[in-house]
This record gives C-alpha cells, structure tokens and sequence, in this order.
C-alpha cells in the first residue's frame, strides 16, 4: 500500500473566492484535491499568477506535485454589467444589444458584437444556465428584441446560449490567447478549451501554444452538440477531454446528458485519453454541507463509466463548504473504488494509433501484477506515454511512475491511479537500480521484503513511446 494514499480517481477542484488563499489550498490538498482549475472567465491575468504561485508553494511544503488546470473562457457569451440585477417575468419585452456596461435601464448589454448576425426571429434564448428563457420578437438593426418565456431574476456577467446555433464567433478568442500565453509564462501543466466543435479547434489552440514556446496537452470541453458529433475526430487530436455538462445540457437538452457522457467516457477509453466528469456534481454543498442522494449517486455513476476525474466547480471556487465538498467527493470515490461494480484489469484491444510495443509491456504488466500477485507496478517514464496506456488498462495495484521530468510528474498526478516520483535515474537494470527501487519502495509504501513488484520502462530512456521492457523484481533480494 502507498503510505501517502489517495483515490485512484482524480479530483479536480476549481479555486475561487472561498478557496484561493493558502491556508485553504492546503487543506483542499489534504482532503484529496489532485488538481486545481482556474476559471479564466472570472479574475485578472494577476490574481490567477497570485493563485499559482500559491499553489506551487504549497506543492513545495507537502512534497507533492500538483497540476494547474488554466480553463479558457472560449466564446461564451454572456450579460454585460447591469446597473441593478433585472427581475424578469412572464410577457415582459426587452431588448439586447452589445455592449459591456447597462447605459440604459431599457436595454440589457450583450458582451458579443455579433449577437444580432446570430439569432433568428422565432428562436429561443437561454440564459444564466437555462434558467431564464427568451423567444427573439423581432431585430432592429444591431438591436434584438425578446420577449420573457421563464422569468427570474437576471443578474450581471450570466451565460447566454442559443441553442442550435453555431454561431461565427472563433472557438479562441482574443482573451484566449493572453491566457495561453499566461499559461506557458507560468508552466501551467494543462489547458483547457471551451466551445471545441471540431479537430481544427484544438489544432489551432496548439498552435498558439507552440507559438509562446510550449507543448502544454490540451484538455477539450465538450459542450456543444458539433463536439458530440466529431467526437472521434476530437479525440483523435486532444491530449484529454472533459465532459462540461452545464452547457452541455442547455445545448442538447438536460435528459440527453447521460447517455452523451457515457459515449464520450467510453470513446475517450477506446482512444486511450484522459476524461473528466465536470459541472453540478455536488452542486447543492455550494450552500449546504451534505450533498443530495441524487448527486453523490452521479459522482459514483461517473466513476463507474470509467471517468479518470472528477471535477467540483462552484463547490470550491464559492461555496460555503470547498473542503468538505472535496472531503465527500474522495469518501464517494472510495467508497465505488472498493465496491464489486468498479471493474480492473480491463483487457483492451490494440489502438493502431500508438506504438504497439508498449501496448503489449503494459497490457503484459497489468496481466503479471495479477497472475502474481505483485504489490504495485513501477513505470519508468520520460513523457508519460506507456504511464497513460497502463492507467486506462485500470490495473487493480497502484502504478509508481518514476520520471526524470517535473513538468511530467505533475502531468501524470491527472492519471488514474497514477503515483508520480521525480528521480533522474539511469535506466540500466543493474544491481545498483534495483536497490534504489528497494529504497524508494521502502520510503513510500508498506511493501515488505519478498513482495513482486512489476517494472516497466525503455532503455534507452529518452525515446518517447519506446517501452521496452518488463520485469519482475523481488523486493530486497540483495540483502
């Protein structure tokens, strides 16, 4: 067993108003934290640089790696600032119009300039997440006039979707790419791209990566229907994917959304890529310290369908409760980890997409630790290739993943079940290898002289996808 233990699946916590200080990431990390999201719709490219170095000094302190998530904001439309939040009934008219700041009570501010190209007379608006519904009456020149379906208080800055449209608004904005260059200036370790329709979406956020002097994986959001129908090629072209089913669920409508999630978990396991679960997975400990039967069933159902992480948004950024929600969100994930119903040793065909080499060693590992009752496998990993594969095979022992990289350990803490230590090591096989591993081994588990181990790696190790050997080592046959 690992001495520091954590949930094989990975928890991905948004910081925020109620979680951005120090003392509160900590204990975000001590509840089981793996991960922190920076929502780029909200802040300042300053605040957000304040939170990272936060974090990273608290990944110091503990000795861990953490990985930071920047999320782009995308081209989400949303309600300029108003003077005063907007009750809004049945029957009333308004009127939309762009802009950024309320300069007439009468006309709500729109943050898109294209907002009138976009709509239709006749089509229906949804905004702050499909809780206030507006049917376009009737457009005047760059003015469209709406009329309220389902009323509610409309507050500044809430999202605004037409569902059905596709809009002609780039999926990279110009914010967008400040915010990929502030994400390669401060090493954050994963992006995030909102609104992705297709293949070319994530080619050209890589791009401008590539262009700020990075190769930061690209985690794409799917939530809009063109995203769920391009699913394959997405994949094909993102490092992860992540099932963001706010939006999701206004786009395509709310009963659709499991049947969606489970296609998409299933095809990212097929392709081999990291998945996560986001959006109202807990959403009730924003105000209350206990979750609904409803929500922790849809935490434990995610899991279930092979979700890699799990993902907590408002209930970290504002909510009253972040630690507990996190606290919760790991006892669930223990919990379905540990039941029958949580399937391992999961025997996958071959993805003719990746090296078929190191395919093979990590099937043949995860197949080895079971037939020999091996206490962990131990990957030795340059770039994380072969350690993604071993992870989506979700072997039944934990996989100690030994890189020369740091950036690389922090990317792999995102990986199922997968425990990152920085050691720049030789990879030669030798005697004097082996009693190292004795040594770490020793350090950071309960493992007791005699216990397999299974250990995989390439030699020479710096050639990206060449796994090349398995072995099975006895703990302390030196001594």
């Amino acid at each position: 067993m690992i001495k520091q233990k954590r949930n094989k699946t990975k928890i991905v916590a948004t910081l925020g108003p109620t979680s951005c200080e120090e003392e509160i990431i900590e204990q975000l990390v001590l509840a089981g934290a793996t991960m922190f999201r920076l929502n780029t719709s909200h802040n300042t490219a300053e605040e957000h640089a304040k939170t990272i170095d936060r974090i990273r000094a608290i990944e110091k302190k503990l000795k861990i790696f953490i990985p930071i998530l920047v999320d782009l904001q995308g081209p989400k439309i949303r309600v300029g600032n108003l003077i005063k939040p907007i009750p809004l009934e049945v029957g009333m008219e308004l009127v939309l119009e762009y802009g950024l700041e309320q300069t007439d009570p009468e006309i709500v501010p729109v943050d898109y300039k294209g907002i009138a190209d976009d709509v239709h007379e006749g089509e229906c608006i949804l905004l702050d997440d499909g809780k206030i519904k507006i049917q376009v009456t009737k457009k005047e020149g760059k003015r469209v006039h709406v009329k309220v379906l389902h009323g509610e208080l409309l507050k500044p800055r809430k999202g605004i979707n037409v569902p059905g449209s596709t809009g002609s608004v780039s999926a990279i904005t110009e914010r967008d790419v400040e915010f990929i260059k502030f994400a390669v200036e401060h090493e954050a370790d994963y992006i995030a791209l909102s609104f992705v329709r297709d293949k070319d979406d994530i080619l050209l956020a890589k791009k401008y990566i590539s262009h700020f002097g990075a190769d930061i994986p690209v985690i794409s959001k799917i939530e809009k229907p063109e995203a769920v129908e391009n699913i394959e090629e997405i994949l094909d072209a993102t490092d992860a994917v992540m099932v963001a089913r706010g939006d999701l669920g206004i786009e395509l409508s709310p009963e659709k959304v499991p049947m969606v999630q489970k296609q998409i978990i299933e095809s990212a396991f097929n392709h081999r890529k990291t998945c996560i679960v986001a959006t109202q997975m807990l959403e009730s400990m924003i105000e209350e310290p206990i979750p609904t039967r409803a929500e922790a069933s849809d935490v434990a159902n995610a899991i279930l369908d092979g979700a890699d992480a799990v993902m907590l948004s408002g209930e970290t950024a504002m909510g009253k409760y972040p630690v507990e929600a996190v606290k919760m969100m790991a006892k669930i994930a223990r919990d379905v980890e540990s039941s029958p119903f949580c399937c391992y040793n999961i025997d996958l065909e071959m993805n003719e997409d990746y090296e078929p080499t190191p395919q093979a060693i990590a099937s043949a590992a995860v197949k080895m630790a079971d037939y020999l009752g091996a206490k962990a496998i131990l990957a030795f990993t340059h770039t994380g290739y072969t350690t993604r594969l071993l992870s989506k095979l979700r072997p039944q022992v934990p996989v100690i993943a030994v890189s020369d990289m740091e950036k690389t350990c922090r990317k792999l803490n995102l990986y199922w079940d997968i425990h990152p230590t920085l050691k720049n090591w030789d990879v030669d096989l030798t005697d004097n290898l082996l009693k190292k591993i004795d040594k770490l081994l020793l350090e950071k588990t309960t493992f007791q002289k005699d216990d397999r181990v299974i250990i995989i790696g390439s030699i020479p190790k710096l050639i990206t996808g060449r796994t090349n050997f398995v072995r099975v080592h006895r703990m302390c046959a030196f001594q």
